[in-house]
């Protein structure tokens, strides 16, 4: 190599020598911040919920109002930044300090906010989600499908309701979630001591919804789908009192492998035995369970997986369904309905991030990141109306890194603030009709 100055060299590759400075203009590396907070302007969504949360502040001792602290959380939470003490790191943003009138507050700031509300407080936050999406059913709607399905969070303190969980094996908080099957709007999320069963609290919290359902819309017909662990007598007491169609899990047990043994012995011996691939529907039969008041339809998948037999039950009260229609075309559907969108909330959204002490901070800090899934939810909405059809199925982690992580600077006048992004960003098309819909 030829002899060069070594200040500032980071390395050599093919004779050529690649140094680096710090004279830049200031860059955000957080473009998409500009997006997100049009949108979230637009839908009003953080508006809304702010107003709901109580404010014990002295007035004139602030600076931030709880609209901005929030604002400022949920924004960060929705561009991956997870914890509160990020924002150490992102205070010289330039794109953040020009969205931000008062700039970013500090790390203690957040923390107090978090730690201010009480388990009333919290119960009115909860309150507010189903009215929102109540009043967010258009007024045509003729069905609604609400999927139920819960969520391990590990715990690595001292959290209150952190409790051991013998089925998870570990210290954890338990995560419910109330989700429309069609759209993926989060219903209602509920945070829940970590040794509950699935079923803990269903009962109630879906009569709840329920009952707010049926006094904007009457008679509408409610569907609630979940798996096996929500199966109890106190779901099938919500079902008749407020005469909801439903479609389940059942866990299997030796009465009903006893009703469909013919079944499974038949599609073991033509084809779990040959190590082949198969599929059997059974029913619907009457199947009562002791602690049940009355008989339920119940159906059964016998598979032969090609390693080994699988046999699954669900419980349903749909008048006269196809076995396999129901399960294939409806029940499994739950797993990019519902599973997929917990998984948003809680790998995407960082609602397993819930390290406060107080039981009711965590229940806050979950429903920020349900904010940051619904504000993401609302840009994937807007993405799915353009003519991007590669874009239509980006996952929340997606739409972060193809959409919002963008180069860009900031250019201020007194009477503008142009933001100037990266001319090497592939999205710039798909960008700009998004922007131009909020």
């Amino acid at each position: 190599y030829p002899k060069m100055s070594n200040k500032n060299t980071a390395f050599y590759q093919n004779k050529k020598q690649y140094t680096f400075d710090f004279s830049g203009q200031e860059t955000s590396s957080d473009g998409g911040f500009s997006l997100l907070y049009k949108l979230a302007r637009r839908s009003k969504l953080i508006k809304a919920f702010s107003e709901q949360v109580p404010d014990r502040r002295d007035p004139e001792l602030i600076t931030y109002s709880v609209e901005e602290l929030i604002m400022q959380r949920v924004m960060l939470l929705a561009c991956g930044y997870e914890d509160c003490n990020d924002v150490d790191y992102l205070k010289e943003d330039p794109l953040l300090k020009a969205l931000m009138d008062n700039g970013l507050c500090s790390q203690p700031t957040l923390s107090r906010l978090e730690n201010s509300l009480n388990m009333g407080a919290v119960y009115r936050l909860a309150e507010w989600w189903v009215d929102r999406y109540v009043a967010s059913l258009p007024t045509d709607k003729e069905y609604v499908i609400i999927d139920v399905d819960c969520t391990d969070d590990p715990t690595h303190g001292d959290q209150q309701g952190s409790l051991f969980h013998g089925y998870y094996w570990q210290w954890m908080l338990n995560e419910l979630f109330y989700i429309d099957g069609e759209t993926g709007q989060i219903i209602l999320p509920v945070l829940r001591p970590g040794n509950v069963h699935s079923n803990k609290w269903n009962d109630r919290f879906l009569r709840v919804i329920a009952r707010k359902i049926r006094q904007r819309f009457g008679d509408i017909q409610i569907i609630v789908r979940a798996d096996g662990g929500f199966s109890c007598p106190g779901f099938y007491e919500v079902v008749e009192e407020q005469d909801l169609d439903f479609c389940i899990g059942l866990t299997s047990n030796p009465r009903l492998k006893a009703a469909v043994r013919k079944s499974y012995d038949w599609v073991n011996k033509h084809y779990g035995q040959k190590g082949a691939r198969h599929q059997k529907f059974v029913g619907p039969f009457s199947y009562q369970a002791d602690s049940w008041d009355n008989p339920q339809q119940v159906y059964a998948k016998i598979e032969s997986t090609g390693k080994g037999m699988n046999l699954r039950f669900i419980v349903s009260n749909f008048a006269d369904d196809d076995a396999e229609e129901l399960y294939k075309d409806f029940y499994v559907q739950r797993g990019e309905a519902s599973e997929n969108r917990i998984k948003e909330v809680k790998n995407m959204c960082f609602s397993d991030r819930l390290s406060c002490h107080r039981f009711s901070a965590n229940f806050f800090r979950l429903m920020l990141s349900c904010l940051a899934y619904e504000l993401l939810r609302n840009l994937r909405g807007l993405i799915r109306k353009t003519a991007h059809a590669k874009a239509w199925a980006w996952s929340v982690q997606s739409i972060r890194l193809y959409l919002l992580k963008v180069a860009a600077q900031v250019h201020e006048t007194v009477r503008r603030i142009h933001i100037r992004f990266s001319r090497a960003f592939s999205q710039q098309n798909l960008f700009r009709e998004v922007m131009m819909q909020c």
